[in-house]
């Protein structure tokens, strides 16, 4: 039976230092992340057609089911192909990564020449340009990268999104552009041309 007396010492708490708390929040975003886009990518996965029923069919029409298995499945791993489910969990991956990685870290201080908007996920260039950022982002800062992989994401593709993520007349220009004064507003965009209508 431990000893409970008055004067024993009572054990010290297990503390992390402060130093190590930076390290560990970046670090337990990247797993969150990662474990996010695992979970599509078995979603993607689950999805396809089963290739044993493929080798079943004749030849003469192996080509037709071919195509047609293809168009079952998604055609592209970026975030403006996928439609409902699939959207709204790769959206739910990309949040955790803009809001745990990239906005701690890139996110600098808002201004009329650097809006941002808290509700990007509702701007479909902030989408697009974020989740492009974050696929490469995942490229390259995988150990197959390199050494330099950190490096190129960072002066290839950070900095291009950055330039025109805030830039004053991009998605967020009706946006924020103080942070004690919030605001969100989508642009409208050119309405498409439409066939056989007389200008």
């Amino acid at each position: 039976m431990p000893d409970t007396s008055p004067t024993s010492p009572v054990p010290e708490p297990f503390r992390v230092p402060d130093g190590d708390l930076e390290d560990l929040a970046s670090a337990l975003a990247k797993t969150m992340a990662e474990v996010r886009q695992h979970g599509v990518i078995l979603d993607r996965l689950g999805s396809e057609p089963d290739p044993a029923a493929n080798q079943q069919r004749d030849s003469a029409s192996a080509a037709g089911a071919a195509d047609a298995n293809q168009a079952d499945g998604p055609s592209s791993v970026f975030i403006l192909a996928l439609g409902g489910e699939a959207y709204a969990v790769e959206l739910a991956a990309l949040s955790d990564w803009v809001n745990y990685l990239f906005l701690p870290v890139y996110g600098r201080e808002i201004s009329t020449s650097r809006p941002w908007c808290a509700q990007w996920h509702e701007h479909p260039e902030a989408v697009a340009r974020l989740h492009a950022l974050w696929l490469a982002w995942q490229q390259f800062t995988d150990t197959e990268a390199g050494l330099s992989g950190p490096s190129a994401w960072h002066r290839d593709h950070l900095d291009q999104a950055l330039v025109h993520l805030r830039a004053p007349d991009g998605p967020f220009a009706a946006c924020t552009t103080s942070a004690n004064r919030p605001n969100h507003r989508v642009l409208a965009t050119p309405a498409p041309e439409q066939s056989g209508v007389a200008a």
